[in-house]
């Protein structure tokens, strides 16, 4: 049997909190076919005015959480760094499993101001980190916001300029499902293959205006939807090498 990066048994001794997260997660992996996989997973947040109630009432560190979940299953050191975003980048922090508890609410209660909401600022900070680790592996990119952003063409140029590189990039709103903040998201998912990017590397879906609600069972199959036909695609278009 292919073994996940971190054990159930190493996961539950470091992180006893994520035990259920990390079994769901291991699920939607072997649903897709993804079970053994071994990537980089990041997590970029939100952190603009509207998004304070979000950090208050622990969704944003729910989501966190999650992400670290997943996170065990395909990369073995132990954390997931997480890019803090409004009008600039406002943190690049390293979250380990091992003090997972309240540490998003911790780190982001110390930044101070909050700002307007600058993917591209964010994008950078994450094609930085991801290659200045000298990796090869892919990587998934969990983005969440709760609004569009404030420049719509350097967010768009910056996502079809990095799916030339290994980075699925997963976008997740929290808010209004009717809301018209989300149009732009909805418009990133469907840019065209190959007239604007070499690969279809981005994915959409709303969490809700209670995004604590959603069920890990859905979340994990949320994220990991159309991850999968990006590898394949990664790999016939030679952005990542074939599976040996």
């Amino acid at each position: 049997m292919t073994r996940s990066a971190i054990s159930l048994t190493k996961l539950t001794e470091t992180a006893p909190g994520l035990r259920e997260s990390y079994e769901r997660a291991g699920v939607s992996l072997r649903k897709r076919g993804l079970e053994g996989l071994r990537a980089a997973v990041y997590l970029v947040l939100d952190r603009s005015g509207s998004m304070r109630p979000y950090y208050a009432d622990g969704s944003v560190q729910a989501l966190a959480d999650r992400v670290l979940g997943l996170s065990a299953h395909l990369d073995d050191d132990g954390t997931v760094p997480v890019v803090f975003f409004s009008t600039e980048v406002d943190a690049v922090a390293e979250v380990p499993l091992a003090r997972h508890e309240g540490a998003v609410r911790r780190i982001e209660e110390g930044l101070g101001h909050r700002g307007r909401t600058s993917y591209h600022a964010a994008m950078d900070a994450v094609l930085d980190h991801y290659l200045d680790s000298g990796s090869r592996e892919p990587a998934l990119v969990v983005f969440q916001t709760d609004g569009g952003p404030e420049s719509r063409t350097a967010a768009e140029r910056h996502l079809c300029k990095a799916a030339r590189l290994p980075l699925f990039w997963q976008f997740v709103g929290f808010g209004d499902t009717h809301s018209t903040q989300f149009d732009f998201l909805r418009k990133l998912d469907d840019l065209p293959v190959p007239a604007r990017r070499p690969v279809d590397n981005a994915g959409y879906f709303h969490a809700g205006a209670d995004p604590r609600t959603v069920p890990d069972a859905v979340l994990y199959d949320r994220l990991l939807g159309e991850f999968p036909a990006w590898l394949t695609a990664a790999r016939a278009a030679g952005i990542l090498p074939a599976p040996e």
